[in-house]
């Protein structure tokens, strides 16, 4: 998994939303500023959040955009794969012509990188929008801007499997 601008930014811009929207719709021209992120690349990511239905834009005075649903029902991975982030690193592991895909080395590569996958997927799926949020509250005083609130190191890894590729069987 190679995670693009794309994908940072648009995390940014959702964090960005939520805290900033007290029940009311924020402007893109806001984020950006806040942010330090072009208006036109916003425009277009948060096109991309809305088809996804991540966001949903409320049209006149005071209009602007909002979540689509609670922000502990949005996912990372829902921010991800709606702008077009490829998070599966297992995705493009395909033998070329001179490599034989039935030898022992592909497929104990081909394994390990599926269950990465696996795994990363499972904590983008489990981690929500809310948890973020909660996480900076929790940890410090909010600053003015929403420049650098978040150490995801803290995260804990979800629990998975632990699989004897040679054996086939649970090393737990």
């Amino acid at each position: 998994m190679r995670l693009t601008s794309k994908g940072r930014y648009a995390v940014r811009a959702i964090l960005d939303l939520t805290f900033n929207s007290n029940g009311r719709p924020v402007r893109l021209q806001e984020i950006s500023e806040r942010q330090k992120i072009s208006l036109h690349y916003l425009e277009q990511l948060f096109r991309r959040l809305r088809k996804g239905s991540v966001v949903k834009s409320v049209r006149g005075p005071g209009g602007g955009y909002v979540l689509s649903k609670g922000m502990d029902e949005i996912s990372v991975k829902d921010v991800l794969i709606s702008v077009g982030e490829n998070i599966n690193p297992a995705r493009d592991l395909i033998g070329t012509g001179d490599i034989k895909s039935d030898t022992v080395e592909f497929i104990l590569t081909k394994t390990y990188f599926e269950n990465l996958g696996l795994i990363m997927q499972e904590y983008l799926t489990t981690t929500s929008v809310g948890d973020l949020i909660r996480k900076a509250r929790g940890s410090q005083e909010l600053p003015k801007t929403a420049g650098s609130l978040l150490d995801l190191g803290n995260f804990p890894l979800p629990e998975v499997e632990q699989l004897d590729v040679n054996k086939g069987r649970d090393l737990s």
